[in-house]
């Protein structure tokens, strides 16, 4: 798994920005790389540059290795993200590309995940169970 990150902030901004806050959060500061997209030109791929603001929106995705989005999630900067819904994601979808099998809402590593068959079709009830909903 490769973890970057992008804004249109300069890598002097994600350098103090590394040294002054993250490495506060974080013992050691975030591990992976910080790119610049000044101008917004990976943020219009994506389809997360404010043209108006000149700036990223919050946006994650998720890039299997063979260059497709699997996951994506857009967020408005008054709202932060969960990273460990992120971490569930990646281990999910790491887990469905080695194994075929496929994971039931809100599943988690250890709990059981769905075989694909047409003899599933009507009994995923029997096979997933959430838990917290009555």
């Amino acid at each position: 798994m490769h973890v970057l990150s992008v804004s249109t902030d300069s890598r002097f901004s994600h350098k103090i920005w590394q040294a002054e806050e993250l490495s506060k959060m974080v013992p050691g500061g975030v591990q992976w790389p910080m790119l610049s997209d000044a101008g917004g030109r990976i943020g219009r791929i994506y389809g997360v540059y404010d043209e108006q603001a000149g700036v990223d929106i919050r946006g994650r995705f998720l890039i299997d290795p063979d260059g497709v989005i699997q996951a994506m999630e857009v967020m408005t900067p008054s709202v932060g993200r969960n990273i460990n819904e992120l971490l569930r994601q990646v281990k999910a979808f790491q887990h469905v590309r080695e194994t075929g099998e496929v994971m039931p809402a809100g599943w988690e590593p250890g709990k059981p995940t769905l075989k694909p068959s047409p003899n599933l079709v009507g009994k995923v009830w029997e096979v997933w169970k959430p838990e917290g909903i009555s």
